[in-house]
């Protein structure tokens, strides 16, 4: 019977360490590599979106559509890096719900919908939106509800526009409407109009401007989990919004 020395145990021991320990890495590579060019997770921390995206969704979103990029910033700390972006499928089109750079500070993730593109005129008038000087689809009023995390009630209209999209936006029952004008302005080419479908809560073009086309990062594609910060933890299954589990957002 053969016996291995001391030496050779310590030895095995290391390189299987060392094994693990490159394992581990090359899966933490590959993870980053994903979440970087493919597909990534976000959480939704406002109500800008709402009632398409609520507080405490938590989105998959498509890096890849609109062009993968390498790492741009080290996580958890405001610093901006070097980066490459790959070529897009195409461009975002109006209607389409995009995450992107917030232009005002790029290390913070906005999630809107895109409104119009480079070279189209934005319009607000008492509250309705114009898209070279159109409406930005047919407006069709659905309901009144009282928002209790709001404390108000809301106005529920369905947009279809012209183009396909179907998205429903929300304004409170007592908005000024003659305090919501904006413009006639002309787009930027290479820029594009957000605004939340929460229309009278949303901070988005309408007051810190248009989004360059480098600051996009994806098409936002499916609610993957939700959850309702605003109930106590032992009511765990009520917190857990069942039915928003799995929906494609549009």
């Amino acid at each position: 019977m053969r016996f291995l020395s001391k030496e050779k145990n310590q030895k095995r021991r290391k390189s299987k360490l060392r094994e693990a320990i490159e394992s581990l890495f090359v899966a933490l590579l590959a993870v980053m590599i994903l979440r970087s060019t493919v597909v990534q997770a976000y959480h939704v921390p406002t109500g800008s979106m709402k009632s398409t995206v609520l507080i405490g969704d938590f989105l998959l979103v498509n890096k890849f559509i609109y062009g993968a990029r390498t790492p741009d910033s080290i996580p958890f700390l405001n610093y901006q890096l070097p980066h490459l972006v790959f070529p897009a499928f195409k461009d975002p089109e109006p209607g389409e719900i995009v995450v992107f750079k917030y232009p005002p500070e790029p290390t913070i993730d906005y999630v809107k919908r895109c409104i119009a593109v480079g070279g189209q005129t934005i319009e607000l008038r008492d509250g309705d939106v114009f898209v070279d000087g159109k409406p930005e689809g047919e407006k069709i009023f659905l309901r009144k509800e009282y928002d209790p995390e709001e404390q108000r009630h809301v106005l529920f209209y369905q947009i279809k526009r012209e183009n396909g999209p179907r998205y429903v936006i929300r304004h409170y029952e007592d908005h000024h409407k003659s305090a919501e004008n904006y413009g006639p302005k002309k787009i930027e080419p290479g820029h594009y109009f957000m605004m939340g479908d929460n229309r009278d809560n949303s901070s988005d073009s309408r007051y810190w401007g248009f989004v360059p086309r480098k600051n996009v990062v994806g098409e936002a594609m499916i609610i993957y989990w939700s959850w309702n910060k605003y109930l106590p933890l032992y009511k765990l299954l009520q917190k857990v919004r069942w039915t928003r589990i799995g929906s494609i957002l549009e």
